[in-house]
């Protein structure tokens, strides 16, 4: 009897020893991110910037270096890119047009350029035109290495004025909600 006891016990603890324990597979809520290379962290804080005489304002990451160059604006970090670019134009072209006017120009000026698709979306300003691709970087001035980015380029246009947002980072990363927050946040200044 007392050995059935003992045998009886043994297997409570086993079990309860198996139910509190943690598998190699369950999750650990305090772990640290593992990150794919160019993932914007989910804690990104997000500032509001009006590029000078585009009629638009978006808000883009904190502490990210600006650059201008060639009528444009670009935020960067690490891996990371956001430019900003403000035209003229009558209305936002259709999709068939894009494919065939601008990703030949994409195509010429892009280094290792591979068309991705080309859709109209919604953001909260308005209707806008999502083009994705994928292209190479330029060479990383410590490795000298290239990589591919993942490139998604929107066009908003509102009573003439055109706003295209370039958001780029390395393939792989998961910018889906950085991209999103940055492309909702535009609103028409003028």
């Amino acid at each position: 009897m007392r050995s059935t006891l003992r045998i009886g016990a043994l297997c409570l603890a086993l079990v309860a020893a198996g139910c509190g324990g943690s598998s190699p597979s369950s999750p650990k809520p305090n772990a640290p991110e593992n990150s794919p290379p160019g993932d914007i962290p989910d804690n990104q804080a997000y500032v509001g910037y009006t590029p000078p005489r585009a009629g638009y304002a978006v808000k883009v990451p904190e502490g990210w270096a600006r650059t201008s160059a060639d009528g444009a604006v670009s935020f960067t970090d690490k891996l990371n890119t956001v430019r900003l670019e403000a035209a003229s134009a009558p209305a936002l072209p259709s999709v068939a047009t894009v494919k065939r006017t601008l990703l030949p120009r994409l195509a010429h000026s892009e280094t290792g350029f591979k068309a991705g698709t080309v859709s109209s979306v919604r953001r909260h300003a308005g209707p806008a035109l999502r083009i994705t691709y994928l292209a190479r970087s330029a060479p990383d001035p410590v490795t000298g290495k290239a990589r591919v980015n993942a490139v998604e380029r929107y066009m908003f246009v509102h009573h003439g004025r055109e706003a295209v947002l370039t958001l780029s980072g390395p393939r792989g990363a998961d910018n889906v909600d950085p991209w999103r927050i940055i492309t909702d946040s535009l609103r028409w200044t003028g």
